[in-house]
């Protein structure tokens, strides 16, 4: 393989989502042994994934950032305190939007939501699923790949865990929430939009619009 191979643990409600383990397959259907790189604020997370097969090492990346959803926050300090190489995620909407981030930090391609690896050449679906595309990828790249697609890695390794605290980048990402809150809003990036018309009567009752919870 002619990079590093780094896989991030996919998280859920403060712990490591089974699909990690999927991650690991597809790394190996890349061409190399993976990195398995834990986002956490408690490192002992990364004691669950230790059997994990298939895994060079262990990295349980600490910071207060991964506790909350701001995308920016996570993409710097994984950017900090992981080596360069090829990125696996899980093509979750949270990862996806990590993934794109971090690639552009590093100035490398991002692929998302890939189906198929052989090789270096990554299928992936389009037109709403209706065609799929494959690509071929030469260097460094993000990728993000869909769950239930490859095969579990097994559970008969042993791999030690190091500890990165990235705690540091929690600065940068608040800065960088601060710096969009007093910016224009984009109505085209919100999640979620509300819309009052002439049926709440008048503005006062424009309070009564809740965004769903």
């Amino acid at each position: 393989m002619m990079t590093n191979m780094i896989v991030i643990a996919e998280l859920s409600k403060g712990s490591i989502h089974p699909s990690t383990a999927e991650l690991v397959t597809a790394a190996h259907a890349y061409g190399g042994e993976p990195t398995l790189v834990v986002p956490c604020t408690d490192a002992s997370i990364a004691n669950s994934v230790q059997s994990l097969s298939g895994v060079s090492k262990i990295i349980a990346v600490k910071s207060d950032v991964f506790g909350g959803s701001d995308s920016s926050g996570w993409a710097s300090a994984l950017d900090s305190a992981i080596p360069s190489g090829t990125v696996l995620c899980l093509a979750t909407t949270r990862s996806k939007d990590v993934a794109a981030r971090l690639a552009a930090r590093r100035n490398i391609s991002v692929v998302q939501d890939v189906t198929g690896i052989d090789g270096t050449n990554l299928t992936s679906p389009i037109y709403s699923g209706k065609a799929n595309q494959t690509v071929s990828v030469s260097g460094e790249a993000v990728i993000t790949v869909r769950a239930n697609v490859f095969d579990s890695a097994g559970s008969d390794g042993s791999c030690d865990v190091s500890v990165v605290d990235a705690s540091g980048d929690v600065k940068t990402a608040v800065q960088e929430i601060l710096q969009r809150a007093n910016t224009r809003l984009d109505v085209s990036e919100a999640n979620i939009v509300i819309s009052g018309g002439r049926g709440t009567g008048s503005p006062a009752n424009c309070l009564m619009l809740n965004a769903p919870s």
